[in-house]
């Protein structure tokens, strides 16, 4: 039973079966070849064009294929959202190799531990990282490494300003060691030849660092097939808000995360819709502006982002326009129904919430463009995509509806496995209730009649106090309805009576005053006794993912 089907949007088909034998470089050539003058991308004022994009991405090609760079190697890509990311990416794919994107914010042992695993010999780095990656990259099989400086894609006026007053100080000023090699010069040619390799659907294009249900970092490996399967998916859920060839792409969310990379990268190339690319999105004044000037009509986020914004003076004076939005998206972590309500509120535009997870490669729930979002609901399973709550154990029984259970994903896209990592790949990729292969996403919640779907928690998250089950969602939902609350996170401590008890960690809203014995008695008021938190601790940030995910696992590394 799909009970979701019913209630689609009534121009979203139910099946998007045969997708085509096409690859994201088969629709860069195309548009590149019937809409060459077009921007494909925007970036700080400057457009780049899809022939653009197509030649200097043939010129990062070639020059791959003259490092010795061949098809299954491994290209890592250590870059903010830049021009830069979008031209390495597709000349890496143009000769074969699998791209490696990773947060250049990690930590060097995260960073040399990724990069080791993948085995990739080539680093594209942002010049400001340079020296980080020089000092790790003995522990890695990096033997070329090719930098590029922020500036080489700003407007020239603003490339002037940048190298006098900016570019020393952000470290951006550096000096490449012997044998290392910059990226502008690598596409300073006059001739470039076509590509030799043409990569197939099925050929591994990419492979993204994730947690998966242990928290220990694996890289997920997914097809060219893969990223074109989640933009058709996303392009017919919200074909009915968007236009091809003309609305925009606004993207702060990284490209090294699967919601940019594989989400709303492939919702752009597949239907011709230009990114707005943000490098920082922590600038929410910046943000701000661009919104205003460049008037996207997608937007995509996560919560943390979007308290961000919505707490901005500029947001809460009225002074920030969200006229042109005709979508926000939200995923990366649970919405708060508060925020929700403030975002509406405040703006009065859609803002749709979805899921999916690194593992799924976009095999995407959401709410529907036009239907009712439901409050609490990540949505309901995209064309082709399914789903089954199972009992959270064993996983072997599918649970009643409206019990909830650990949510299982079924999709043609979804990761081929854990690189170089069959122990784990067989831990998620496992047989469910019917017989058949499905992913075990290590989330807990439950499916309405309707076939909407409710996200209470990380399965690994649970709080069992006195035998009890506590969410910390629960909880979180609770406390950010106090009005001196921006952010929060709970997690479970030890308990010597109790087994565990929730606690929790309150960044306070400017120009208030959290108090933790006030914010109990509040949680009192609107809790079992058994779920109030047994600490409450105001703290001055959250530990989050480059996605801006609250990390609880760190939570308990915070001073108490």
């Amino acid at each position: 039973m799909r009970p979701w089907l019913a209630h689609y949007d009534e121009d979203v088909r139910h099946t998007l079966a045969p997708y085509p034998e096409r690859t994201l470089l088969d629709y860069l050539a195309e548009h590149a070849r019937d809409h060459p003058d077009r921007p494909g991308l925007v970036f700080e004022g400057k457009r780049i064009s899809w022939r653009e994009l197509e030649r200097l991405s043939d010129a990062f090609a070639a020059a791959l294929t003259e490092l010795g760079v061949a098809p299954g190697d491994r290209v890592a890509l250590i870059l903010p959202n830049c021009p830069q990311f979008l031209i390495a990416e597709f000349g890496a794919w143009k000769v074969g190799a699998i791209v490696a994107p990773l947060n250049p914010v990690y930590t060097e042992q995260e960073l040399a531990t990724l990069l080791a695993s993948s085995g990739a010999r080539v680093a594209v780095v942002l010049t400001r990282y340079y020296e980080r990656l020089k000092s790790y990259q003995a522990r890695t099989a990096v033997t070329t490494v090719i930098a590029t400086n922020i500036k080489e894609y700003l407007k020239p006026l603003t490339r002037l300003l940048f190298t006098a007053f900016r570019e020393k100080e952000e470290g951006d000023r550096v000096e490449l060691r012997d044998g290392d090699l910059a990226f502008a010069d690598l596409l300073d040619r006059d001739d470039v030849p076509r590509p030799a390799v043409h990569p197939q659907p099925d050929d591994d294009a990419t492979i993204l660092p994730s947690g998966g249900t242990t928290g220990i970092p694996k890289g997920v490996v997914g097809s060219h097939r893969n990223m074109v399967l989640a933009g058709l998916q996303l392009y017919a859920w919200l074909d009915s808000a968007l236009q091809e060839g003309s609305d925009v792409l606004m993207v702060p969310l990284p490209l090294f995360h699967v919601y940019g990379l594989i989400g709303v990268q492939s919702l752009s190339i597949v239907g011709r819709m230009p990114m707005l690319l943000v490098a920082n999105p922590r600038d929410i004044k910046a943000m701000l502006n661009t919104i205003a000037q460049e008037e996207p009509s997608f937007f995509c986020t996560v919560p943390a982002l979007l308290n961000a914004m919505l707490n901005h003076p500029l947001v809460v004076s009225g002074k920030a326009s969200f006229a042109s939005l005709k979508i926000c998206f939200s995923g990366g972590a649970p919405l708060m129904a508060e925020t929700i309500r403030r975002y509406q509120a405040l703006t009065g535009g859609r803002l749709i919430e979805g899921y999916s997870l690194t593992e799924a490669q976009m095999a995407a729930i959401a709410n529907p463009v036009r239907g009712p979002n439901k409050v609490g609901s990540i949505g309901m399973p995209l064309p082709d995509v399914d789903v089954l709550v199972v009992e959270a154990e064993e996983g072997a029984t599918e649970v009643p509806q409206g019990e909830v259970g650990e949510i299982i994903i079924r999709a043609p896209q979804r990761m081929r496995g854990y690189w170089e990592n069959d122990a784990e790949t067989k831990l998620v990729m496992r047989r469910g209730p019917d017989g058949e292969t499905w992913l075990y996403t290590g989330d807990l919640g439950y499916l309405d009649p309707d076939g909407y779907v409710f996200l209470v928690d990380r399965k690994k998250d649970l709080i069992k106090v006195s035998g009890y089950q506590v969410w910390p969602r629960e909880i979180e939902e609770v406390l950010s309805t106090h009005p001196a609350v921006l952010e929060v996170g709970v997690a479970a401590m030890p308990d010597p009576t109790k087994g565990e008890v929730p606690k929790a960690w309150v960044v306070q809203r400017a120009g208030t005053r959290a108090v933790p014995d006030e914010l109990k008695a509040y949680c009192r008021e609107r809790l079992a006794p058994y779920k109030v938190p047994s600490q409450i601790v105001i703290v001055p940030e959250l530990p989050k993912s480059g996605a801006g995910k609250i990390l609880r696992r760190k939570l308990k590394e915070l001073s108490s």
